[in-house]
């Protein structure tokens, strides 16, 4: 039976306040991810996808669930357009744990999806909650491994571990990735559409990430310094242009971090680039489990990595 005693409702502005109390404690904070309202509202109100879907739930007069599906869209290769959401942000307050929030919230965001009109729903969870989506309705796609090249550059000092990475401390001559114009390639498998109001999103007005370009042949790569264990790592979040592989040596030869990473799935032809470029799988690196569910009868087959098309920026959100 259902608690009672938790009340599921839209999220209001005047939630903002306790949301944020409640990812903290739920989710957690690094000095690399703060969860500020500049970054809630740059993924959930700005995204020129639209307007997240949005649900908490309500306790003893506080917030004790978020549930926040982040719209999206995906072309397919033969360039039908697809309305999605991301199922982001889940969290139930550690006070609230074990009342079936999670899956009252999870329902109530599907049924609002599905009267909106929404195509696919699909996420990257964590192994926690990996089996959360899968009991309901989800399925597993597969996973999307890392791929790792050592820099040719010289890393340069210690870094440090309480303050947002400096990309002058990853690369030699790092330029902003802004004023993106990119004439994006034909979809091979599922894709963002890389429209100019995406780009500025994604890569110019993250709140807190700073992404460079390197440009190489008329190809770009974007990149996003980072700390993982405390080593520098400089992500490939993107690349576009014809010559990939150019875009992606220039990269790694310029690198200053410890290794150049970034995660691209099977049907992405910027992966055979990058392992062309020496790049190659490195299992004890981070792992994405992709999974999906489908609100209704789709033009094109979502069940397996080769049907989609993706690259770091799409799989991550920093």
């Amino acid at each position: 039976m259902p608690d009672a005693t938790v009340t599921i409702r839209p999220y209001a502005d005047g939630d903002l306040s306790g949301t944020l109390e409640l990812l903290e404690a739920a989710l957690g904070e690094t000095p690399l991810l703060k969860r500020t309202p500049e970054l809630f509202a740059w993924k959930h109100l700005d995204n020129p996808f639209g307007r997240s879907i949005l649900l908490v739930a309500e306790a003893e007069g506080r917030i004790a669930g978020l549930r926040a599906f982040m719209r999206w869209e995906l072309e397919t290769a033969a360039g039908q357009r697809l309305r999605c959401v991301r199922a982001v942000d889940t969290a139930t307050h550690p006070e609230f744990q074990r009342r079936g929030i999670f899956s009252r919230l999870t329902r109530a965001a599907l049924d609002a999806a599905e009267r909106d009109g929404v195509d696919l729903v699909f996420n990257t969870p964590n192994p926690k909650s990996g089996a959360g989506y899968l009991k309901m309705g989800w399925q597993h796609v597969g996973a999307i491994g890392v791929l790792a090249a050592p820099s040719r550059g010289i890393v340069r000092g210690k870094p440090a571990q309480d303050q947002p990475p400096r990309p002058e401390d990853y690369l030699a001559n790092p330029q902003p990735a802004n004023n993106l114009e990119v004439s994006d390639r034909s979809a091979a498998g599922l894709r963002t559409p890389r429209t100019g109001a995406y780009l500025r999103w994604r890569f110019s007005q993250h709140p807190t990430a700073r992404y460079v370009r390197i440009d190489r042949k008329g190809s770009t790569a974007i990149v996003r310094p980072n700390l993982r264990g405390g080593r520098r790592e400089l992500v490939l979040s993107d690349v576009f242009g014809p010559h990939p592989g150019a875009a992606i040596g220039a990269t790694i030869a310029q690198s200053r971090a410890a290794y150049v990473a970034g995660w691209f799935s099977e049907g992405s032809p910027e992966r055979a680039a990058a392992m062309r470029r020496g790049l190659v799988p490195i299992p004890k690196l981070t792992t994405l489990t992709l999974v999906a569910r489908p609100l209704r009868a789709l033009p094109t087959d979502v069940g397996s990595l080769a049907a989609w098309d993706l690259a770091s920026s799409d799989l991550e959100l920093l």
